[in-house]
Protein backbone atom coordinates (compact mmCIF):
# COMPACT_ATOMS: atom_id res chain seq x y z
CA UNK A 1 0.00 0.00 0.00
CA UNK A 2 1.36 3.42 -0.91
CA UNK A 3 2.18 5.74 1.94
CA UNK A 4 3.19 9.42 2.34
CA UNK A 5 5.79 11.13 3.99
CA UNK A 6 5.82 13.83 5.33
CA UNK A 7 7.81 16.69 3.83
CA UNK A 8 10.72 18.36 5.05
CA UNK A 9 11.14 22.65 3.46
CA UNK A 10 14.21 24.41 3.68
CA UNK A 11 12.63 27.02 5.38
CA UNK A 12 14.86 30.71 5.37
CA UNK A 13 13.92 32.60 8.61
CA UNK A 14 10.49 34.31 7.84
CA UNK A 15 9.79 37.98 7.98
CA UNK A 16 6.74 38.96 10.64
CA UNK A 17 6.23 35.16 10.86
CA UNK A 18 8.11 33.54 13.92
CA UNK A 19 10.11 30.41 13.88
CA UNK A 20 7.52 28.94 16.92
CA UNK A 21 4.34 29.52 14.28
CA UNK A 22 6.42 27.77 11.64
CA UNK A 23 6.94 25.14 14.32
CA UNK A 24 3.23 24.66 14.92
CA UNK A 25 2.09 24.98 11.30
CA UNK A 26 4.36 22.11 10.39
CA UNK A 27 3.10 20.05 12.77
CA UNK A 28 -0.28 20.41 12.07
CA UNK A 29 0.80 19.61 8.45
CA UNK A 30 2.49 16.61 9.93
CA UNK A 31 -0.49 15.07 11.23
CA UNK A 32 -2.32 15.54 8.16
CA UNK A 33 -0.35 13.33 6.61
CA UNK A 34 -0.15 10.52 9.46
CA UNK A 35 -4.16 10.60 9.03
CA UNK A 36 -4.12 9.98 5.53
CA UNK A 37 -2.10 6.89 6.06
CA UNK A 38 -4.04 6.29 8.86
CA UNK A 39 -7.24 5.94 6.96
CA UNK A 40 -5.93 4.37 3.90
CA UNK A 41 -4.47 1.41 6.04
CA UNK A 42 -8.01 1.17 7.88
CA UNK A 43 -9.79 1.05 4.54
CA UNK A 44 -7.57 -1.45 3.54
CA UNK A 45 -8.40 -3.51 6.78
CA UNK A 46 -11.78 -3.36 6.89
CA UNK A 47 -12.01 -4.20 3.30
CA UNK A 48 -10.32 -7.79 4.09
CA UNK A 49 -12.50 -8.36 6.67
CA UNK A 50 -15.31 -7.79 4.86
CA UNK A 51 -16.12 -4.88 7.13
CA UNK A 52 -20.08 -3.09 6.50
CA UNK A 53 -19.32 -1.07 3.12
CA UNK A 54 -21.02 2.20 5.07
CA UNK A 55 -18.17 2.03 7.41
CA UNK A 56 -15.49 2.48 4.63
CA UNK A 57 -17.76 4.98 2.72
CA UNK A 58 -17.17 7.09 6.05
CA UNK A 59 -13.75 6.69 6.12
CA UNK A 60 -13.27 7.98 2.84
CA UNK A 61 -15.05 11.00 2.88
CA UNK A 62 -12.82 11.52 6.01
CA UNK A 63 -9.87 10.56 3.53
CA UNK A 64 -10.62 13.82 1.54
CA UNK A 65 -10.29 16.55 4.78
CA UNK A 66 -7.08 15.10 5.43
CA UNK A 67 -5.61 14.66 2.08
CA UNK A 68 -6.53 18.38 1.09
CA UNK A 69 -4.81 19.13 4.32
CA UNK A 70 -1.92 17.77 3.73
CA UNK A 71 -1.20 18.29 -0.11
CA UNK A 72 -2.37 22.39 0.72
CA UNK A 73 0.15 22.62 2.88
CA UNK A 74 2.67 21.20 0.82
CA UNK A 75 1.39 24.06 -1.64
CA UNK A 76 1.66 26.79 0.79
CA UNK A 77 5.29 25.97 2.77
CA UNK A 78 6.69 25.22 -0.80
CA UNK A 79 5.97 28.98 -1.63
CA UNK A 80 8.56 30.08 0.94
CA UNK A 81 11.98 28.24 -0.68
CA UNK A 82 13.87 29.38 -2.91
CA UNK A 83 15.36 32.83 -4.23
CA UNK A 84 13.11 35.88 -4.19
CA UNK A 85 11.94 37.86 -6.87
CA UNK A 86 9.78 37.69 -9.82
CA UNK A 87 9.92 38.46 -12.97
CA UNK A 88 7.49 41.21 -14.87
CA UNK A 89 7.89 39.28 -18.08
CA UNK A 90 7.03 35.99 -17.06
CA UNK A 91 3.82 34.58 -18.31
CA UNK A 92 2.05 34.90 -14.64
CA UNK A 93 2.80 38.63 -14.76
CA UNK A 94 1.47 39.43 -18.47
CA UNK A 95 -1.55 36.96 -17.15
CA UNK A 96 -1.97 38.82 -13.76
CA UNK A 97 -1.72 42.33 -16.07
CA UNK A 98 -4.36 41.28 -18.89
CA UNK A 99 -6.73 40.68 -16.03
CA UNK A 100 -5.85 42.92 -13.42
CA UNK A 101 -4.28 46.04 -14.98
CA UNK A 102 -1.02 45.53 -13.02
CA UNK A 103 1.05 43.11 -10.74
CA UNK A 104 0.45 45.02 -7.54
CA UNK A 105 -3.68 45.11 -8.63
CA UNK A 106 -3.47 41.18 -8.92
CA UNK A 107 -1.46 41.40 -5.04
CA UNK A 108 -3.94 43.66 -4.06
CA UNK A 109 -7.34 41.42 -5.37
CA UNK A 110 -5.59 38.40 -3.45
CA UNK A 111 -5.69 40.32 -0.20
CA UNK A 112 -9.00 41.64 -1.02
CA UNK A 113 -10.59 38.39 -1.42
CA UNK A 114 -8.12 37.13 1.80
CA UNK A 115 -10.64 39.77 3.91
CA UNK A 116 -13.24 37.54 3.38
CA UNK A 117 -14.55 37.08 7.08
CA UNK A 118 -13.89 33.66 8.22
CA UNK A 119 -11.34 30.75 7.99
CA UNK A 120 -10.38 28.77 5.19
CA UNK A 121 -7.91 29.50 2.12
CA UNK A 122 -7.55 32.02 -0.86
CA UNK A 123 -6.12 30.01 -3.76
CA UNK A 124 -5.05 31.46 -7.32
CA UNK A 125 -6.19 29.29 -10.36
CA UNK A 126 -5.79 29.06 -13.78
CA UNK A 127 -8.23 28.29 -15.88
CA UNK A 128 -7.03 27.13 -19.50
CA UNK A 129 -10.11 26.77 -21.06
CA UNK A 130 -11.02 30.37 -20.26
CA UNK A 131 -7.29 31.73 -20.03
CA UNK A 132 -7.86 33.38 -17.12
CA UNK A 133 -6.51 33.41 -13.66
CA UNK A 134 -9.63 33.46 -10.43
CA UNK A 135 -9.01 33.77 -6.87
CA UNK A 136 -11.37 31.75 -5.15
CA UNK A 137 -11.28 32.32 -0.93
CA UNK A 138 -12.13 27.92 0.09
CA UNK A 139 -13.77 27.35 3.24
CA UNK A 140 -12.53 24.32 3.67
CA UNK A 141 -10.11 22.75 1.95
CA UNK A 142 -11.75 19.35 0.71
CA UNK A 143 -14.81 21.50 -0.39
CA UNK A 144 -15.72 24.11 -2.78
CA UNK A 145 -12.29 23.95 -4.50
CA UNK A 146 -12.22 25.38 -8.68
CA UNK A 147 -12.86 21.93 -10.35
CA UNK A 148 -9.58 20.63 -12.66
CA UNK A 149 -8.03 23.93 -11.99
CA UNK A 150 -4.00 23.59 -10.84
CA UNK A 151 -3.07 25.72 -7.96
CA UNK A 152 -0.87 28.72 -8.94
CA UNK A 153 -0.60 30.15 -4.78
CA UNK A 154 -2.37 28.91 -1.65
CA UNK A 155 -2.80 31.46 1.19
CA UNK A 156 -3.59 29.27 4.39
CA UNK A 157 -5.76 31.65 6.42
CA UNK A 158 -7.09 29.13 9.09
CA UNK A 159 -5.96 30.73 12.45
CA UNK A 160 -3.38 27.93 13.07
CA UNK A 161 -1.42 29.67 10.08
CA UNK A 162 -0.95 33.00 12.63
CA UNK A 163 -2.53 32.57 16.16
CA UNK A 164 1.12 31.72 17.75
CA UNK A 165 2.16 35.39 16.57
CA UNK A 166 -1.24 37.56 16.22
CA UNK A 167 -4.72 37.89 17.05
CA UNK A 168 -7.57 37.17 15.17
CA UNK A 169 -7.97 40.99 14.22
CA UNK A 170 -4.18 41.38 13.05
CA UNK A 171 -5.08 38.69 10.20
CA UNK A 172 -3.98 41.46 7.97
CA UNK A 173 -0.73 41.60 9.53
CA UNK A 174 -0.16 38.28 8.58
CA UNK A 175 -1.55 38.45 5.12
CA UNK A 176 1.49 41.33 4.74
CA UNK A 177 4.04 38.98 6.30
CA UNK A 178 2.67 35.82 3.60
CA UNK A 179 3.58 38.30 0.73
CA UNK A 180 6.44 39.20 1.98
CA UNK A 181 8.00 36.50 2.17
CA UNK A 182 6.37 34.74 -0.98
CA UNK A 183 8.45 33.63 -3.29
CA UNK A 184 7.24 34.66 -6.63
CA UNK A 185 9.56 32.39 -8.83
CA UNK A 186 7.60 28.97 -7.25
CA UNK A 187 4.30 30.75 -8.07
CA UNK A 188 5.64 31.43 -11.51
CA UNK A 189 6.98 27.94 -12.42
CA UNK A 190 3.60 26.86 -11.17
CA UNK A 191 1.88 29.07 -13.90
CA UNK A 192 4.20 27.54 -16.41
CA UNK A 193 3.80 24.27 -15.34
CA UNK A 194 -0.35 24.94 -15.70
CA UNK A 195 -0.25 26.63 -19.18
CA UNK A 196 2.69 23.93 -20.73
CA UNK A 197 -0.16 20.78 -19.28
CA UNK A 198 -2.59 22.43 -21.30
CA UNK A 199 -1.42 22.43 -24.33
Amino acid sequence: MKTYTARTFDLPALEGISEDQVKVHLGLYEGYVKHVNLILEQIEKLKESGTEPYVIAELRRRLAFEFDGMRMHEYYFDQFVGEAGGSPDSALAKAAVEKYGSGENFVAHIKEVAGTRGIGWVIVYWDAVAESLHTSFVGDHELGQLAGLPIILALDLWEHAYMVDRRPADKPKYIDAFFANLKWPVVEARFDKAIASAA
